[in-house]
């Protein structure tokens, strides 16, 4: 009973990594996007574009449009944990939303952008001292839709 509650304690720890490094983008808090990989941590961006280590996750996400506004809707996150070994693997599927934040805001929000995107997550985790942290993330988007401005 005791290996069965360690395990789904795991599973939610790595699905709230998964849904904090989502709210790291969205919010533009990319050192705390940073934080949540291992040191040497590498991920792989939907144009194919590999960051390895922190600082160039940092980098390339502060490098981005100030102005761009992104969602991410996180969904079907499914993880399974090896908990001798210290490491998870989770999936998960995501729709973006985009917009900009220069757009004037009303009471319906900004206008998204015309097209939206639907994409996969794959995560490599680690138990570390400081909690579960990403080894591996390769993401890339699956569907597109294209659509008018309002």
């Amino acid at each position: 009973m005791i290996l069965e509650l360690d395990t789904l304690l795991a599973q939610q720890a790595c699905r709230d990594l998964v849904l904090a490094a989502a709210e790291a983008v969205d919010g533009r808090d990319f050192l705390a996007l940073a934080a949540m990989f291992e040191p040497d941590g590498v991920l792989v961006r939907p144009d194919g574009v590999e960051l390895s280590g922190r600082d160039a996750i940092v980098a390339a996400y502060a490098a981005r449009d100030p102005y761009r506004l992104t969602r991410h809707l996180v969904s079907n996150q499914r993880v399974s944990v090896d908990l001798a070994a210290g490491t998870a693997r989770a999936t998960c599927s995501v729709l973006l939303w985009s917009g900009r934040h220069s757009d004037a805001a009303t009471p319906r929000g900004r206008p998204a952008d015309p097209v939206q995107q639907v994409g996969e997550i794959r995560d490599l985790l680690a138990k570390t001292p400081q909690g579960w942290r990403i080894s591996r993330r390769e993401a890339w988007f699956t569907l597109f839709q294209t659509g008018s401005t309002p």
